[in-house]
């Protein structure tokens, strides 16, 4: 008997998702534990593994859609797959002339010999003109799961929520400087480097304990009060963006958000990010830097109310203590719910990012 290749539950939220790629051929023997295939979800990229050995039977293929407890597939204790059997070789001409009986072989070798007659080849008609493919001036392909998951919260959070975004610009001299001051010391002792996110989390955990009024989200027709402080922080992958959450980043050190931010880059590079990864966060840091944008005006990741997004370092002439220096400077822009956040609280609530950036000391003694 077979055994099925179906689709697990993946999560509550999860009803299914669509077959990337098959990590085996039809007909390969595989083993118990061995990844056949990964299902790009919604959320996350899902790895479906073998639970038995045998020869693999695929029946939906790369890019269908499937839903959780659908059979894909099965594994065949034997080779004898249904593409198999159906692909089975038919004997050869000789092997069936072999197989005659004897006596037809008898009476054909009594027949007298014939002289072998001259024949002409035909002559071999011309092959009919290649024609030209047209060009190709589009390419139409299936949106994944993931893709349009993506769509539908972004145009959900356009239609829902009343979108405001404030601007300000830090100077990053002093966060540049204090980062390599202690660079050397801080990777010899936890192994990892110290990044400007890290910052930038610990700056948005206390301008959020500064501006509680921004760790809202709209529950119907509540406004529910978060007390909390799990920071997603956005990440761009091959499969689209995704909102990794680093839980009680109040209670973490430098080094741990670092720490964390790395662990989440290799799971979804290795596309291990779980839907809880995922879920939860009260507020979302958005790097565009990182692209080379200048400028931008980040969408709210619902049900959240605000979000941070962070650009590029221009080294650019700003006026201090009355003297035009040349500073490295990062915009930075705050879109936020403008139907829980007032523009006053939002704008406060930006100045204590950019104070805390400004002046990092005070975040590592807690001033």
């Amino acid at each position: 008997m077979p055994s099925d290749i179906k689709i697990p539950a993946l999560g509550e939220s999860v009803a299914g998702g669509q077959i990337a790629k098959w990590h085996f051929k039809e007909g390969d023997h595989v083993k118990t534990g061995d990844i056949l295939l990964t299902l790009e979800t919604d959320k996350v990229a899902a790895e479906v593994t073998a639970e038995t050995s045998g020869a693999l039977h695929i029946g939906k293929q790369a890019g269908e859609d499937v839903e959780v407890g659908a059979v894909v597939g099965q594994i065949y204790e034997s080779a004898a797959t249904p593409a198999a059997k159906a692909e089975a070789p038919k004997p050869a001409p000789a092997a069936a002339a072999a197989a005659a009986p004897a006596p037809a072989a008898k009476v054909e070798a009594e027949k007298p010999a014939k002289a072998p007659e001259a024949k002409v080849a035909p002559k071999p008609e011309p092959a009919p003109a290649a024609k030209a493919a047209p060009e190709g001036r589009v390419t139409r392909k299936k949106m994944s799961p993931l893709r349009r998951k993506i769509a539908d919260q972004l145009v959900t959070a356009q239609r829902t929520a009343a979108i405001l975004t404030t601007f300000n610009e830090c100077d990053m001299s002093n966060v540049m400087s204090l980062r390599s001051k202690l660079q050397d010391s801080f990777v010899a002792k936890n192994g990892v480097k110290l990044g400007f996110m890290s910052f930038f989390i610990k700056a948005v955990v206390e301008a959020l304990k500064a501006v509680p009024q921004v760790n809202v989200r709209v529950d119907g027709e509540e406004i529910v009060q978060n007390h909390f402080f799990d920071i997603g922080v956005a990440v761009g992958t091959e499969r689209g963006l995704i909102v990794p959450v680093l839980r009680d980043a109040d209670q973490k050190s430098f080094a741990e958000l670092e720490k964390d931010i790395l662990g989440y880059a290799a799971k979804s590079k290795e596309g291990k990010i779980q839907v809880s990864d995922l879920t939860g966060g009260v507020f979302t840091i958005s790097n565009g830097g990182v692209y080379g944008s200048l400028l931008s005006t980040p969408i709210i990741n619902p049900p959240q109310s605000a979000i941070l997004g962070m650009h590029s370092i221009q080294q650019r002439p700003v006026a201090v203590d009355g003297q035009v220096v040349i500073r490295p400077m990062m915009y930075l822009a705050l879109s936020y719910d403008h139907r829980v956040v007032d523009g006053k609280e939002a704008v406060s609530f930006l100045i204590r990012i950019k104070d805390c950036i400004e002046n990092p000391a005070r975040m590592l003694v807690g001033a």
